[in-house]
């Protein structure tokens, strides 16, 4: 995993001094690196049925959508509030400066799936538990969420706590 790791740009002050943004398109470039982050991620799961992806704005689009067509099944984007043209269901959360909302259209899960969430990066855990809500409130099951990279000082886990949770690096 290091290989991978090393094919990510530190960007620092961004967005916000202080702040170092993990920048994931120099491995995205990357057709070896591209095709091994998405082996990696699916193959936990390529056993555990998953009937959809749900990949979470806007990194996870990328990945989750890769993951789907290795796992043989669909996906489902997960979007901030008004970027979806059609019925939406939506879940607040808090952040460390205020809230935020997503939504997924009311129809994307159906009951009794079995769904993996995809997203690039696990901070806080507040994307991811929001985004678990709204898989649920559709009546289906959070077969797991995979991450690229976990930001493992933030203790995003905690927001998780019975969702097997895995991530490819940790930083």
């Amino acid at each position: 995993m290091d290989s991978l790791k090393a094919k990510i740009r530190s960007v620092p002050d961004f967005p916000k001094a202080g702040i170092t943004f993990f920048d994931i398109t120099t491995l995205l470039r990357d057709p070896e690196g591209f095709d091994a982050t998405i082996d990696a991620i699916a193959k936990p799961f390529g056993g555990k049925q998953i009937d959809l992806v749900v990949g979470v704005e806007s990194r996870g689009f990328i990945l989750g959508g890769a993951v789907a067509d290795r796992l043989k099944c669909g996906f489902a984007p997960v979007r901030k509030k008004g970027k979806l043209p059609s019925h939406t269901v939506r879940e607040t959360y808090d952040l460390e400066y205020g809230t935020d909302c997503l939504e997924i259209h009311s129809d994307a899960v159906e009951r009794g799936q079995r769904v993996l969430i995809v997203d690039d990066v696990l901070a806080t855990g507040g994307t991811a538990a929001a985004t678990a809500s709204l898989v649920q409130q559709g009546g289906a099951k959070v077969a797991g969420l995979a991450f690229l990279m976990e930001l493992s000082f933030l203790n995003g886990r905690d927001k998780l706590p019975d969702l097997e949770s895995r991530s490819l690096l940790a930083v």
